[in-house]
């Protein structure tokens, strides 16, 4: 018999991500056709280089309080202790690196690129930032796309698809470091493992990010913002990361971790989502016409994206499975390895393209899905249990 602790449960914002994601593409759309100019005015506070907009501030903030109360909740000391479960670690950074990258790449190319082309339209196109401080000449060509004089200065002109290919790719290599908490919470899986590699992806992600981001862009023929992406991720990542490090010290140095724990991270929990939500609707007030115009355009990347998560999903349990790993170990590795860090994509989608780009979009779509997604995943590694053997620690805690 289960006892009542045992009854994981998700609190309203998360429970309900996906009604807020879906309420907030209406908001924004709203907005967007009712006062177009309020959104394009707040995406004008911006950092300037060379008169080009680099970041957004309005932008720049949401995105920031969306990282930082995930950041604060790890606690470093926890990796110390990886070194105890070698092949979960090793296993999920396998997925998260060396599977859901390519995976991602494959899968999106092969339905936006060729699938999905006719429909997307394979004549249209999307305009987005230059790479910083670039200075390209009018007409000339860079990539798969081509400069061109916009009403908001010098953009390059790509296909759509290769767009949200963009996004789709910034998807797949940022591993979660957020949400996996509350679904390896929810699978009854072994919440230490989950904590180490939410610590051990943060750290990660200061350098594999940027190399694969850059790699698997520029095979796309999609130009390589390289210094909009190293700045990506010093203001979107290595910047939350330091400020959660240092604040999350001197808070329970301050006030104890049971004030921290109950307290603080209780508070901080909902300001991500909120910061996430306020963000989507400045996007989609920049993107309400399309949507408006070809609603479906939601299906086609929520596709691959879908096919993306369950595939990664099942070859992790699987090899964990072939390596006799408990089902306590085995569950939050195949959740790590197929959830994505929306919150680090849509940051660097909106440094690197723009908030009105279609990669940005893409981003959006990953948000959308990922809740109902990951609920079902979690319902099936509780029903697929018995196929691994238990750890008796994790089962006396959760049977009476």
């Amino acid at each position: 018999m289960h006892s009542k602790k045992a009854e994981r449960k998700l609190n309203v914002f998360e429970k309900y991500l996906t009604v807020w994601v879906i309420l907030c593409i209406i908001a924004g759309i709203g907005v967007g056709t009712a006062v177009p100019g309020v959104a394009r005015y707040l995406d004008g506070l911006a950092i300037y280089v060379n008169e080009a907009p680099v970041v957004s501030i309005p932008i720049a903030v949401c995105l920031f309080f969306m990282m930082y109360p995930i950041m604060v909740k790890i606690d470093f000391a926890e990796v110390l202790k990886a070194g105890k479960s070698v092949k979960p670690v090793g296993l999920t950074l396998f997925a998260n690196w060396a599977i859901g990258p390519f995976a991602m790449y494959g899968i999106a190319l092969f339905f936006l690129g060729f699938l999905f082309k006719d429909f997307i339209g394979a004549h249209a196109y999307d305009f987005v930032k230059l790479p910083l401080g670039a200075d390209w000449d009018i007409g000339s060509r860079h990539g798969a796309g081509i400069v061109v004089l916009h009403h908001n200065g010098k953009m390059l002109l790509v296909s759509l698809w290769r767009s949200y290919l963009a996004g789709c790719i910034l998807l797949g290599i940022a591993p979660c470091t957020a949400m996996v908490l509350v679904w390896g919470y929810l699978a009854r899986g072994n919440d230490g493992h989950t904590l180490v590699m939410v610590a051990i992806n943060s750290l990660s992600m200061l350098v594999l990010y940027g190399l694969l981001g850059g790699f698997l862009l520029g095979v796309g023929r999609i130009p390589v913002p390289w210094k909009a992406l190293v700045l990506s991720i010093v203001m979107y990542v290595a910047l939350p990361l330091v400020a959660g490090y240092f604040s999350r010290k001197w808070l329970i140095n301050l006030k104890g971790k049971a004030w921290f724990e109950e307290k603080f991270l209780h508070f901080m929990t909902p300001v991500s989502i909120v910061a996430l939500l306020v963000t989507l609707i400045l996007l989609f007030s920049f993107k309400g016409e399309i949507i408006l115009i070809k609603p479906i355009t939601i299906l086609w990347i929520a596709v691959p994206l879908f096919i993306h998560t369950n595939l990664v999903f099942w070859i992790t349990y699987s090899l964990a499975k072939v390596l006799k790993f408990s089902y306590e170990n085995a569950a939050p590795s195949a959740m790590i390895g197929a959830s994505n860090n929306f919150e680090v994509a849509i940051a660097t989608s909106t440094m690197l393209f723009g908030l009105a780009s279609g990669s940005s979009l893409a981003t959006v779509v990953g948000v959308l899905i990922e809740v109902p997604t990951m609920l079902f995943l979690v319902y099936l590694c509780k029903k697929t249990r018995n196929w691994f053997p238990s750890d008796d620690l994790q089962t006396k805690e959760y049977v009476m």
